[in-house]
């Protein structure tokens, strides 16, 4: 039986309504042993962002639980689509939250037109496997590096991507908020799928917009440096800081370091054996 693939994890999550909002339509989960993080923002009217984002939450971290708990393991490749088991697992997960969304506002009529993005992230032996709709992100901060890992599905990536809008005319936009694809809006909405391979120390910052609209991503970058062996702190300055700054909208991170080292292998049957992971 294969030994399940766990990862030593430093984990710190944070929600906040902010300062305008009445209430809070952002979910966020986050299961350090089972290295399972999950980030969903709500739209729709009334309560009906907090159901579709509480829906999504649950279904993907419900889903997901039962199988990396299994002792399975994860980062074995799927020769057809390229992806490991765990990367296959978040996809179809995602794609049963945006049904269960998608089915809940049809038939509930004060649900009706409800959404949610939704950033997840499945860390496993040396890799993360990264799942996204709209425009939640994920972050990796790498030594001096900070890179945002996630593209935006909204109209204002796209009139970044198509030379409408320059980065720095994207910050005045009135088009912030306007999602071209989230969770439950329609029958089948595809996700993002990306990996990438683990380093000591890595910090991998999912947040929602409420975050990105409110606070430059240079001065992130310089607080999650700042605060590195503590997330906890870096989170709540991050929120705190968002709301110094207007609060307009919900406001949620979750923040994880990578605590191990993957040393690279050593002898003949290491090497053979890491060839063939």
């Amino acid at each position: 039986m294969a030994v399940q693939e766990k990862v030593s994890l430093d984990v710190a999550l944070l929600s906040h309504s902010g300062m305008v909002r009445p209430h809070n339509e952002d979910s966020v989960f986050a299961d350090p042993d089972s290295g399972l993080v999950v980030l969903a923002d709500g739209m729709g009217g009334y309560n009906a962002g907090e159901v579709a984002s509480g829906i999504a939450v649950s279904v993907v971290s419900g889903g997901l639980l039962p199988e990396l708990r299994s002792g399975r393991e994860f980062s074995k490749v799927d020769v057809q689509t390229g992806l490991t088991h765990a990367a296959l697992l978040l996809q179809q997960q995602i794609a049963a939250a945006n049904k269960g969304i998608y089915e809940a506002a049809q038939t509930r009529p004060e649900c009706a037109g409800m959404g949610t993005t939704i950033v997840a992230a499945v860390f496993h032996g040396n890799r993360v496997s990264i799942g996204h709709i709209g425009d939640s992100r994920c972050y990796r901060l790498r030594g001096e590096k900070f890179e945002q890992l996630t593209h935006d599905h909204s109209l204002l990536q796209e009139q970044i991507d198509s030379g409408q809008l320059t980065p720095e005319q994207a910050k005045y936009s009135l088009n912030k908020n306007l999602v071209t694809r989230a969770l439950g809006i329609e029958a089948i909405v595809p996700a993002d799928i990306a990996e990438y391979r683990l380093e000591a120390d890595d910090v991998y910052l999912l947040c929602s917009d409420g975050l990105t609209d409110m606070v430059e991503s240079s001065v992130v970058h310089n607080i999650l440096t700042a605060q590195h062996a503590d997330l906890t702190k870096a989170a709540a300055e991050l929120v705190d800081l968002a709301n110094s700054n207007g609060g307009r909208d919900n406001i949620s991170v979750i923040l994880v370091r990578i605590l191990e080292d993957f040393a690279v292998p050593t002898g003949w049957f290491a090497r053979l054996k890491a060839w063939f992971r």
